[in-house]
């Protein structure tokens, strides 16, 4: 089972390093793991994804909501929530391949950032089955690089709205 965690913290250094000590002292497994700044530049927001049983999930949030630089814990629900991982991949393609390559891009909205002459980087964004899928696409071409950023994540306000009474 897996869940993905909303952090607000006070934006200092080291702070990243506090939450994350958290999961190694207690071996949660980390699925994914971003941090930045937000729109006030005092507060990072740590998007995780962890793994485990409902007990670790629950003693997860727990244990986040005690750290003193933590502002707010949200557990958000995949289907309640806006994702996004970004890729960035580097592949081996010949001349001749280039356009299979540039149609698969675009049928997926990715974008090319770099041509060689044996290879071709590729930029992604999408949510994790997105990204998957388009991986999947291009798995004929043998990888150089692969990045991928771990998910962002933040709630779908129409969500939350429809869940609120209006006076």
């Amino acid at each position: 089972m897996q869940k993905i965690i909303s952090i607000l913290v006070r934006n200092h250094p080291g702070v990243l390093s506090h939450v994350a000590g958290l999961f190694t002292r207690r071996a949660y497994n980390i699925e994914s793991i971003a941090a930045g700044e937000t729109e006030n530049p005092e507060v990072t927001r740590i998007t995780i994804v962890v793994s485990g049983d409902e007990f670790i999930l629950d003693q997860v949030t727990k244990q986040l909501e005690k750290l003193i630089d933590v502002i707010q814990v949200q557990d958000l629900k995949y289907s309640e929530s806006v994702t996004r991982e970004l890729v960035l991949l580097t592949i081996f393609v010949s001349v001749k391949q280039r356009q299979k390559v540039i149609a698969t891009a675009n049928t997926f909205g990715a974008v090319v950032l770099d041509i060689s002459e044996k290879t071709m980087t590729l930029e992604f964004v999408g949510n994790r089955r997105k990204i998957d899928t388009i991986i999947h696409a291009l798995q004929e071409f043998r990888i150089k690089a692969l990045a991928r950023t771990g998910i962002v994540a933040v709630p779908l306000e129409s969500q939350i709205e429809k869940e609120r009474t209006l006076l």
